[in-house]
């Protein structure tokens, strides 16, 4: 039997894992073990998501969350390279862009494992972003790379890699997202404390805000802030508040209007009750741009670039950069497109994983 270690680093890595963790489970051939890094060490930004995502909680748990992009980066390097000196995979699959991608790729290759990238080729262009740096290191030493968009096979053919080895299989968030759908049934939601502020508000926007470049700059932030208070002004905003963002909001004395409710970070299927059904979806994600596509929910992109970029040509997305004025405008124009259905994208269809395990077992044997 194969063994494959399949690492997820941060929040957004969780829901990218569990449908590929979840599909393994009927695999005779394959002895698949979840590796997590720890990246985000608040429960209520991980340990709850183990819960939420009907997987278990992985064996290999390493909490490397502190320090610097270096320091965290070593750290997990050296923890998972005696990991995988003990345990001897056969394969190691990454998923997304956020340092334990890169920390464990490299590692993996360096012991000579071959390594599988879900997500591979998405470009922003912006090499000023961390998780630009960790895509494009981690594309430029692996085996096997997953796409979920054309633009993504483009990328890396166009960096020199070879066709046989890029799989388009769809998207592993969008499988999340339909199974979790699905699991939101009346006594699932009775328990959800922000139930009673949702009906009780009915129309609303949901929101999210995390990226350093957006709320570690205090003009930066008073920009953002002074056009999201001005939009609750005829529209609420439903706000699972970050930790860093809900920090530095402190830290410049920067307040949100009443009309914008925030709370602590919530579960996956919690926000998913919240965002599925709002008005607009303002947020600097890049998950959740994907996310709202597959629903067909408006969302306003608080960046200058993407990497999703097929989120943009389906019209479900827009960017809006950080001005103020440009954030009121584009909120203004999603708006009218409340009610569309969602666009029809190939491989977006809830079964991604299950292709994946498709090419991986034949890799493997």
């Amino acid at each position: 039997m194969k063994k494959v270690f399949l690492v997820a680093g941060a929040r957004p890595n969780l829901m990218k894992v569990a449908p590929i963790f979840r599909a393994s489970r009927g695999l005779d051939s394959v002895q698949c073990e979840m590796v997590y890094t720890g990246q985000h060490y608040d429960r209520q930004m991980s340990q709850v998501f183990f819960e939420d995502l009907d997987i278990a909680e992985p064996r290999f748990n390493m909490g490397k969350s502190t320090g610097t992009h270096a320091e965290q980066t070593g750290a997990i390097m050296v923890a998972f390279e005696k990991m995988c000196m003990d345990e001897k995979p056969d394969l190691v699959v990454v998923v997304g862009d956020v340092n334990s991608t890169l920390a464990c790729s490299v590692t993996a290759r360096k012991l000579h494992i071959p390594v599988a990238h879900v997500e591979a080729g998405l470009r922003s262009g912006d090499m000023d972003m961390p998780e630009e740096i960790n895509r494009m290191v981690t594309d430029s030493i692996s085996n096997l790379f997953f796409t979920t968009e054309n633009h993504g096979r483009e990328n890396l053919l166009r960096e020199g890699k070879r066709a046989d080895d890029i799989f388009h299989v769809g998207n592993v968030m969008i499988d999340n997202l339909f199974y979790n759908v699905g699991r939101l049934g009346p006594e699932v939601v009775a328990d959800y404390e922000c139930r009673k502020l949702k009906e009780r508000i009915g129309r609303y926007g949901f929101m999210t805000l995390h990226r350093p470049s957006n709320v570690d700059y205090k003009d930066v932030l008073e920009g953002i802030v002074a056009a999201l208070n001005k939009i609750s002004e005829d529209l609420p905003l439903l706000f699972p508040i970050h930790p860093r963002t809900e920090k530095m909001m402190k830290e410049f004395g920067i307040s949100f209007s009443e009309n914008v409710h925030t709370f602590p970070p919530l579960s996956f299927r919690e926000s998913l009750y919240l965002w599925k059904d709002a008005q607009v979806v303002v947020t600097d994600s890049g998950g959740l741009q994907e996310e709202t596509t597959a629903l067909g929910v408006p969302c306003v992109t608080v960046r200058e670039n993407t990497e999703r970029p097929v989120t943009i040509e389906q019209g479900t997305n827009a960017l809006a950069g950080v001005s103020g004025d440009k954030i009121l405008c584009e909120v203004e124009k999603a708006l009218k497109k409340t009610g569309n259905p969602a666009p029809k994208i190939e491989g977006w269809d809830g079964h991604a994983a299950e292709r994946i395990w498709d090419v991986l077992i034949k890799y493997l044997s």
